[in-house]
């Protein structure tokens, strides 16, 4: 039987959050989710963090723990560091393998709300329930999914970025950058760089995996093409949470990165 929703948690070197993130994730959505941890080559000790979770959650009830049930957890590693890019593509891949109607990723490090995943899965499965007499749009009109993915803001509620302890300079450089793609895209977001994000499958099918990005910035490749075929997004407000954790995110060569894709899409356009 095919899981409705599929997580894939991108983690490296997580050993001090990984259990607390699955530990997030509500019961209702286990229930109707499998979850694929991807260690990337960690140095850490990511693997027993995750066998010490699982073998707690194997001996209690989820539903009445809150735990993440056991049996829908599963773990695979790189065992060289391969980039972001390729977790992505690795967790994209066993989610359409499963047959999951939506596709998560969710982020081992902390940084964003697993609790609220059930959130965006209800989101994206009322789009696909729309009664037959509602308005439609263009993407749906041309056979196109309502809606390709939903996105986390951190910048949905003024000021949550700040509260939430982000540095100033990611505060100015994302909304720099946010700002030109908002020019150079259909579709105006207010946080374009958020890695929180849960994807309808059927728009994945569409993606050539093996021409994105090894590196952080695929998500914004694939947010990209869904502008440019036309599909519709949507974004949901989600706290910021900074707590002086090291990033493996080179700010320059990310906004190089980001750059190119605009300028890419203005020449597209």
């Amino acid at each position: 039987m095919h899981p409705d929703y599929f997580i894939f948690v991108p983690a490296y070197n997580v050993s001090q959050t990984l259990a607390d993130v699955l530990g997030r994730i509500s019961p209702a959505v286990m229930e109707r989710a499998e979850v694929l941890v991807i260690d990337d080559g960690s140095k850490d000790d990511t693997r027993g963090a995750y066998e010490t979770f699982v073998g707690a959650s194997s001996i209690m009830n989820c539903a009445a723990s809150g735990k993440a049930c056991a049996g829908h957890l599963h773990y695979e590693r790189f065992e060289k560091n391969c980039g972001y890019g390729a977790v992505v593509k690795r967790g994209i891949t066993a989610g359409l393998e499963s047959g999951a109607k939506f596709i998560a990723c969710l982020h081992g490090d902390g940084q964003y709300p697993a609790e609220q995943l059930g959130e965006f899965f209800a989101y994206l499965e009322s789009a696909r329930t729309q009664p037959e007499n509602a308005e439609r749009t263009q993407p749906e009109a041309s056979g196109l999914p309502e809606i390709a993915l939903v996105q986390g803001s951190r910048h949905a509620v003024a000021g949550g970025a700040k509260a939430g302890n982000m540095p100033l300079y990611k505060r100015l450089g994302g909304a720099f950058l946010t700002a030109l793609e908002n020019i150079a895209f259909r579709q105006k977001l207010t946080d374009r760089h958020s890695g929180f994000i849960v994807y309808n499958a059927e728009f994945l099918k569409t993606l050539d995996l093996k021409a994105l990005s090894p590196s952080f910035d695929i998500d914004l490749e694939i947010i990209s093409i869904a502008d440019a075929r036309g599909y519709q997004q949507a974004e949901l407000p989600i706290p910021t949470r900074y707590a002086g954790e090291k990033s493996n995110l080179n700010v320059v060569t990310y906004g190089l990165r980001v750059l190119r894709q605009i300028l890419r899409r203005f020449c597209l356009r």
